[in-house]
């Protein structure tokens, strides 16, 4: 029986750190704050899986006080979870994802985050949707001050 699992996460823009955001480091001024490289695109699509498979959420698999993923690429923890659904039979059949940032456009950088994301995933490109929208000034996101991302993520049992 197929599942599906919701995520979302935002993190603030910060100066001094790159800026990562589906696997990629963008150019630009700022990055997201966070206790791994902040990526808040990989960190939805980690809460949409770890909820459809019924597995927790990435604060609980990886919380900000410990230091062995101080820092460490957010690529690496999704790595991690789909191990995990492995190991309990999961495989993802597709993941559609949304960035919400006023910059940078995500339009550009969606191709390359596909290249990134879809072996990690174990899916083809038709399989994983990333977008980009505005909050037309609005917000934190709206202003400029934050990144803000939903994923939603369906999975299904192997079957032999």
């Amino acid at each position: 029986m197929p599942r599906i699992g919701f995520g979302y996460d935002i993190h603030p823009l910060v100066d001094g750190r790159p800026l990562v955001l589906g696997g990629l480091v963008v150019p630009g001024p700022r990055g997201l704050a966070g206790h791994s490289d902040g990526d808040a695109l990989v960190h939805a699509v980690i809460d949409a899986l770890l909820g459809a498979a019924g597995l927790g959420d990435i604060g609980r698999l990886f919380p900000d006080t410990d230091p062995r993923t101080e820092n460490v690429p957010s690529l690496r923890l999704l790595g991690e979870v789909m191990g995990r659904l492995r190991a309990a039979g999961w495989t993802v059949v597709n993941v559609d994802a949304v960035v919400v940032a006023e910059a940078p456009k995500i339009a550009p950088l969606a191709e390359g985050m596909r290249n990134v994301l879809c072996p990690v995933l174990g899916v083809g490109r038709e399989a994983l949707g990333i977008k980009g929208k505005t909050n037309e000034g609005l917000g934190a996101v709206g202003e400029g001050r934050a990144i803000a991302c939903f994923a939603a993520a369906l999975i299904e049992k192997k079957t032999c």
